[in-house]
């Protein structure tokens, strides 16, 4: 099974929330319809700009963990690395964008 870290952001440069899950789409979808009370609701952190691919919940909880502790400027800086726009990277929210 597949798990991923994800970087949510509420706009470009603005609010950004990190998280892991396994089935990436669902998760994104929860977070776009604000379908759980919590900080992304109360935030409106729905764009989804960078995600990571790890084989074991392990691996990614512990990239999670590293990502969380890092200081903002280096989290910009990592999205912006391979998306500069910050394009929401949602299969389906922008024709051809599926990372």
């Amino acid at each position: 099974m597949a798990y991923y870290v994800y970087i949510l952001a509420s706009d470009v440069r603005c609010t950004v929330y990190i998280g892991v899950t396994h089935d990436i789409a669902r998760r994104a979808y929860e977070h776009r319809q604000s379908a759980v009370k919590g900080f992304t609701k109360r935030y409106a952190v729905k764009r989804l700009v960078h995600y990571e691919l790890f084989g074991t919940a392990l691996e990614a909880i512990q990239r999670e963990k590293s990502l969380k502790r890092r200081r903002r400027d280096w989290k910009v800086n990592l999205i912006e690395r391979d998306n500069p726009d910050w394009l929401d990277l949602i299969p389906g929210t922008r024709p051809g964008m599926t990372k």
